[in-house]
């Protein structure tokens, strides 16, 4: 049984929001976050070494990282939707979404997550991070411009990578400037399969 390892708040909402657009058969375990650090119960710890959401079980098959989550589950369930096909230009579009998503994306926003913890000690370092914020968010703005989806003109994989993205901006006040990503943010959150993973997946704060 596909199963998904699902911490409330976390990345692993995409990953049940992918299930839900797959129609695949799984099941759900949940976990909650300590209320008072916001860091992932020990339990996951069982599941996975380093303890982090998502990760899913296949079989004997354990695999954590949200792009390679993403990745097999196309690939094992989608039945040729969800991605390109391989070897066309389309796919290398996807592919750099994919990686762009968590390797390049999410580091301002986690700097800036984490900068505002420090309150005046981080000070200096903000010009650096709103830098890096505007650049990251001005790029994926405009590749976005007259399009529906990052690739091609049906949903894939790419858009549920960089929906993470979108909503830490969005959490973070960041969006105004970018219409072009605010718009395609609200299409993801009202795809009838985006509801469902809320309702079975429970309160998600960064869909609100």
């Amino acid at each position: 049984m596909l199963t998904l390892h699902h911490l409330n708040d976390s990345r692993s909402q995409r990953i049940l929001w992918l299930f839900e657009e797959l129609g695949v058969s799984y099941e759900i375990k949940k976990y909650q976050r300590n209320e008072q650090t916001r860091l992932a119960p020990p339990e996951l710890k069982e599941v996975h070494p380093l303890g982090k959401s998502p990760v899913i079980t296949d079989g004997d098959l354990t695999i954590a990282e949200s792009g390679a989550i993403v990745d097999y589950v196309i690939r094992r369930y989608g039945k040729g939707a969800m991605m390109p096909e391989l070897g066309g230009r389309d796919y290398e579009v996807y592919n750099e979404w994919m990686h762009y998503a968590e390797g390049s994306a999410m580091l301002p926003l986690l700097l800036h997550l984490y900068l505002g913890r420090l309150k005046e000690a981080g000070a200096p370092l903000h010009p650096r991070i709103d830098s890096e914020l505007t650049n990251h968010l001005g790029y994926v703005d405009g590749a976005l411009a007259g399009r529906e989806f990052f690739v091609g003109t049906a949903l894939s994989g790419a858009d549920i990578q960089m929906s993470f993205v979108g909503e830490l901006a969005k959490v973070f006040a960041r969006l105004g400037p970018y219409q072009n990503l605010s718009g395609w943010l609200s299409r993801m959150h009202a795809r009838p399969a985006f509801q469902r993973s809320i309702e079975k997946g429970g309160a998600y704060r960064f869909a609100t």
